[in-house]
């Protein structure tokens, strides 16, 4: 299946849930409108509120309303957008998806409120939901990618991180909202226990996938593809799991070569890592955990019934390892 195939299953849904963004977008104050259009209409694939939709048509959604689940899938892409205008901040990021992020375009204070309007339109959207169920979800999953990004923020240039820590954040920072929408997506449809815990885990494991060969990009990836600088996570002295096995299994002068770079942050030393990096079997060994969480995912979702929704997730879960940007 093609990604277009996967977008085509959801198509009408998916229209909706673009037209919903711009309205709800809307306010008195233009650099609200300004900072947020920015951002939504830089790219990025959707694929949260993708899993939204994608989960509520493999149950069927004979338990709910058709419209609600556009609402849901708008109000996912609210709250990941609120992530990444604060995350840009954080990390003094200047470009994103290929063009400037909204801190460099209008400056740190602008991006961090306007994060948190999306944030606050968000909730306003979730009590139009009316399901106190998914808003226990979304609000525990706030919660919990606020504290993996500390926890990040807490482990900047620091080399001694363990795999098992690094695995703790990225569940919190990025496959917690993978969870959460393919969670709350099942949720609002009226989905069985049965059904409900098989996307649940469904999410997680695709978000785990998902950020591991992010983390494979920044060694690997073309900038231009990528829409972000190579070596950012370097640059920025984050401990990813490709330097983390390069530590544990390169020589002890590769291992103090990245442990220096990682405390001093900066790119002075980055082609060198990064065909060190190459040559250790460090891309291999995250590669191999993403496609074990995408063996996960699909195992997790056996149980449903076949439909061209789940054939949509499992190929989408594909598109996680197989993707160059």
């Amino acid at each position: 299946m093609l990604v277009k195939d996967i977008y085509t299953v959801v198509e009408k849904d998916f229209d909706q849930v673009n037209q919903l963004i711009i309205d709800q977008l809307r306010s008195d104050v233009p650099m609200v409108e300004k900072i947020g259009q920015h951002i939504i209409e830089s790219g990025g694939k959707r694929m949260r509120p993708l899993l939204v939709l994608l989960a509520s048509k493999a149950l069927n959604n004979t338990s709910s309303e058709p419209s609600q689940h556009p609402l849901l899938a708008g109000i996912i892409e609210f709250l990941h957008t609120a992530t990444l205008l604060h995350d840009d901040v954080v990390d003094t990021s200047d470009m994103r998806r290929g063009k400037a992020t909204a801190n460099a375009k209008f400056g740190n204070a602008p991006s961090v409120l306007v994060g948190d309007f999306l944030y606050s339109r968000a909730f306003q959207m979730m009590v139009n939901l009316g399901s106190m169920r998914v808003m226990d979800i979304l609000s525990s999953a706030t919660c919990v990618i606020a504290e993996g990004e500390v926890m990040q923020l807490m482990n900047v240039k620091n080399p001694d991180l363990t795999e098992d820590k690094y695995m703790d954040v990225i569940q919190g920072k990025t496959a917690m909202l993978f969870e959460a929408s393919s969670h709350s997506g099942a949720v609002l449809a009226g989905a069985t226990a049965e059904q409900e815990q098989a996307l649940k885990l469904y999410g997680h494991h695709l978000g785990m996938a998902f950020q591991l060969v992010d983390d494979v990009l920044d060694y690997v990836g073309n900038a231009e593809e990528l829409g972000k600088n190579v070596g950012d996570d370097l640059a920025e002295g984050k401990t990813t799991l490709p330097l983390i096995f390069t530590m544990k299994n390169g020589t002890k002068e590769q291992a103090t070569l990245i442990r220096q770079a990682i405390r001093k942050g900066g790119t002075d030393n980055l082609a060198e890592i990064v065909s060190i990096v190459q040559e250790c079997g460090a891309i291999d060994y995250t590669n191999q955990k993403a496609q074990e969480h995408v063996a996960q995912a699909n195992q997790a979702i056996a149980c449903l019934a076949d439909s061209p929704a789940k054939e949509a997730l499992n190929a989408l879960a594909e598109l996680a390892i197989s993707r160059s940007h």
